[in-house]
């Protein structure tokens, strides 16, 4: 019998990408529903949309029976050595926090290549041999830092619209890093965007697997969004990540075969829904537990 990984959700399932959006779903009604929907363990989301007071955040955490997995930062190391400040920053305050808590893991997403705010395309879509040894070099000092600093685990994220996003690209950085300090946070939504195929990752570098973002895209939906160069944000306004089991990949088989690898890797769920009515999420998030607990053996809540 497998021991089964650690579930948990986000407040991106909640439609939350900005810490203080005054249209999204309110800090406190997050844990509230988040803990009525029979999760246990949540990540920080963007920093400051929850409360940063250490105390503060364990307070409401543990009045809500609610435990934290990971924090999140975003990176731009391909653009040159300037941008260490920058991610150092954002990990003092984040990984800060999140360790002052309990969390071993910080997520970390690559910065897109075009606006998830405005659209607009910043930059090529793809790094040359530069920029890439660049962008494995920033990964691996942010992770041996944050190792030695706060014995915090990088869990590097692929991403849409990011340089990092298909299976090679994907390969790539795993190849170029050391796996003492960066590993991944698969997340099986968006490397399906690409035509990832998440199995065939896990079995090509079970030992890269640190950390599992669980979600579902619509692969019709997404067909049209490659085809028209739709951005992430307008796809994901216009519902291309889905409610399981209504999407692909099917994410039993998934978390069965990581947890054969390691039962006490966090598997999050993070159905992107940024621009939701306040009311939409938690059903979902309701359902979607039931679904990941009915569908496999291979899951614990704590």
């Amino acid at each position: 019998m497998v021991d089964g990984i650690r579930i948990g959700t986000a407040p991106d399932s909640w439609g939350v990408w900005f810490a203080d959006d005054p249209e999204q779903v309110p800090w406190h009604r997050f844990l509230d529903e988040a803990a009525a929907s029979g999760y246990t363990w949540i990540e920080l989301g963007p920093y400051g949309y929850l409360p940063t007071d250490p105390e503060h955040l364990s307070d409401e955490l543990a009045s809500r029976g609610l435990r934290l997995a990971a924090g999140t930062v975003f990176t731009g190391f391909h653009r040159g050595d300037d941008q260490w400040r920058r991610a150092w920053d954002q990990a003092l305050a984040v990984a800060g926090l999140a360790s002052a808590l309990g969390a071993e893991h910080l997520v970390v997403i690559p910065d897109l290549w075009r606006s998830d705010a405005t659209h607009e395309v910043l930059e090529p879509r793809t790094l040359d041999a530069e920029q890439w040894g660049r962008l494995a070099a920033g990964h691996d000092r942010l992770g041996r830092a944050l190792l030695e600093e706060f014995g915090v685990r990088q869990q590097f994220h692929s991403h849409a619209d990011s340089h990092v996003g298909t299976y090679r690209e994907v390969e790539r950085f795993l190849h170029e890093t050391d796996p003492a300090y960066a590993n991944l946070c698969l997340d099986t939504g968006h490397f399906a965007y690409y035509g990832g195929d998440s199995l065939r990752l896990i079995e090509a570098f079970p030992e890269r697997i640190g950390y599992l973002h669980l979600k579902q895209v619509d692969p019709d939906l997404l067909c049209d969004v490659l085809k028209g160069d739709v951005p992430f944000a307008g796809a994901v306004a216009d519902g291309i990540m889905v409610e399981p089991p209504l999407g692909v990949p099917p994410l039993a088989p998934i978390i069965e075969r990581v947890a054969r690898i390691d039962p006490d890797i966090f598997g999050i769920v993070e159905q992107d829904m940024y621009g939701c009515p306040v009311d939409h999420p938690f059903p979902i998030a309701e359902r979607t537990r039931e679904h990941i607990f009915a569908s496999t053996g291979a899951v614990r809540v704590s």
